[in-house]
């Protein structure tokens, strides 16, 4: 397996370990649909949550999270509609990121709620 592969691998499962730390019960991992893949679906309190975990070896090319762009964030909402349909689910949602940064054994890891609709308005910079 390629190393950016393993760093992903592990990236998540400190996600999953992280978000059922802080109260998630985690329902389903990689969940696809089409060319989307969700990396966790889980539940926090009556949320379905459905997080997106981006992991890097360091930040000097900019932080993880950054690489989750409107097109990305598209095909994620769309699986997440599928998701929800599929399963009869009308719970309230939230998207969220994991962003992690793996370097030298340490892990530092940034649980960014409500990422999808919570950024600034992207004219106010053009």
């Amino acid at each position: 397996m390629a190393e950016h592969n393993e760093l992903g691998k592990k990236g998540e499962l400190a996600a999953v370990e992280f978000l059922q730390q802080h109260g998630h019960q985690v329902l389903l991992q990689n969940y696809r649909h089409g060319k989307a893949e969700i990396d966790i679906i889980s539940k926090e309190n009556d949320l379905v949550v459905f997080t997106e975990v981006k992991t890097r070896s360091t930040d000097y090319f900019g932080y993880p999270e950054e690489s989750v762009d409107k097109k990305k964030r598209k095909k994620i909402m769309r699986a997440a509609e599928e998701y929800l349909s599929q399963n009869k689910l009308e719970s309230p949602v939230r998207f969220d990121i994991v962003s992690i940064v793996h370097h030298n054994d340490k892990m530092k890891i940034y649980h960014i709620k409500d990422a999808f609709f919570n950024e600034p308005d992207e004219e106010i910079y053009n």
